[in-house]
Formats: C-alpha cells, sequence, structure tokens
C-alpha cells in the first residue's frame, strides 16, 4: 500500500484585498511531503514563504487549490476541527518563540500535552526540557532566559506530543550567529532522532542545505521543487 503524504499541496493560491485591488500573494502552488522528510522554503522577503506555512498549518485558508495534512482537506474542515488536526499532528517552532510569558518552561511545555489530554504531561515535559539542555530552569520564565534558552523551550514544546509533522518559521531569526548555528544544530539532531517531518521556512541557505529538498518560492510561485 502506498504510503500518504504529510503534507499534499494542490494548485494553491492566495490572494488579498490590497485597498480595493486583488494582490496576489501565492499562485499555483503544488507540492507533496512524505513522512520522514525534511523541506525546506526559502525565498526573497515578500516572496509568501510565511504565508504558505500559515497555509499548511491551516492557520489560513487558501484562496484557490487545496492543503492536505495526512489525508484530510483542510478545505473541508471548520476551525475547530482544524485546530483539532493541528493539536493531533503539528508541532511549531516561531522566529518569536510565542512562549507564554505568564507560564514558567515546564507549563510551557506541558501546555500542548495537558490539550491533546497526554498522560503524564509534567513527567514528559522535564525529560524534553532536559534533552534540549534546560534540565535547571524548569521554574525559570521566558523573561528570565536568553533566547538561546526561550528557543530552546520552544522546540521541547514543539516534539513533546511526538508531532508527525514539525513546522519551524525562521527559527534563527532572533538569535546571533553562534546561538543560531546551536539551535539549528538541536532542532536537527531531536528531528533525525523522532523520525518527524520537518518543514523549515529560512533565508538562510546554510539552513536550507541541511534539509533533504528545498523549494524556493519567487513572486508568489514555486521556481524549484
Amino acid at each position: 500500500m502506498a504510503e500518504t503524504p504529510v503534507v499534499e499541496v494542490s494548485e494553491l493560491g492566495k490572494t488579498v484585498d490590497n485597498g480595493g485591488s486583488p494582490l496576489t500573494i501565492l499562485q499555483d502552488i503544488s507540492f507533496s511531503v512524505m513522512p520522514g522528510e525534511t523541506v525546506a522554503i526559502v525565498g526573497a522577503s515578500g516572496s509568501g514563504k510565511s504565508t504558505l506555512l500559515g497555509l499548511l498549518a491551516g492557520l489560513d485558508l487558501p484562496s484557490a487549490g487545496a492543503v492536505r495534512l495526512d489525508g484530510a482537506d483542510l478545505g473541508g474542515l471548520d476551525e475547530d476541527a482544524r485546530a483539532q488536526l493541528r493539536g493531533r499532528l503539528l508541532g511549531f517552532v516561531f522566529q518569536s518563540f510565542q512562549l507564554l510569558p505568564s507560564l514558567n518552561a515546564l507549563e510551557n511545555v506541558m501546555l500542548p500535552l495537558e490539550l491533546a489530554g497526554a498522560p503524564a504531561a509534567g513527567g514528559t515535559a522535564r525529560d524534553w526540557l532536559g534533552r534540549v539542555g534546560l534540565g535547571e530552569r524548569l521554574r525559570h520564565y521566558p523573561k528570565h532566559l536568553s533566547g538561546g534558552e526561550q528557543q530552546r523551550v520552544a522546540l521541547a514544546r514543539a516534539f513533546a506530543p511526538d508531532p508527525r509533522l514539525v513546522l519551524a518559521d525562521e527559527p534563527t531569526g532572533n538569535l546571533d550567529a553562534a546561538t543560531g548555528r546551536q539551535i539549528i544544530d538541536l532542532m536537527f539532531d531531536l528531528n533525525a532522532r523522532q523520525g518527524t517531518t520537518l518543514i523549515l521556512v529560512t533565508h538562510d541557505e546554510a539552513i536550507a542545505a541541511r534539509c533533504g529538498r528545498v523549494l524556493r518560492l519567487r513572486s508568489g510561485r514555486l521556481a524549484t521543487d
């Protein structure tokens, strides 16, 4: 039996209103990503990279075409169903970390586990914070953590629920070069150990080259698959 793609994108387009005239952000995008693949999405600023990632996650809906996650057509699901699918399938790593400031490191990692009804969320979160080198920072709040430490918490949060797919949007964008290299090394190591599918948006060609495949966006179109 043929394996189902984790992500399948067909003739995807996104157009928004730009002061009364349509602005096309993405046009005629088609590709699929199989389980275990690592894929980089690259392109100049304004080429549609982050918009595409949001469509893949079902955080936004396309103007044309379709996105399927694990065989489910996102356009056929309501907002609640898309959220449930995200909770079951996806982990996220953002440029700006997106940690909840009122929760400490342990609580930030526990949150998606608790929302998914995972047993022993506290123990799993402690284990993952240990894996990313923050076993001594469990009770620290984001404001007391460096940028690199916050992104380590974000990595633990993304991988702890054992998602099928991790989406990363410029994960080193707010970090200095040395810290960024450490975070990328850690992310690829965690991904390989877990056998997760990874789709990474980056402007850094060196990071993109570490992925198994590069999708290049130019003016909202897919230039290379």
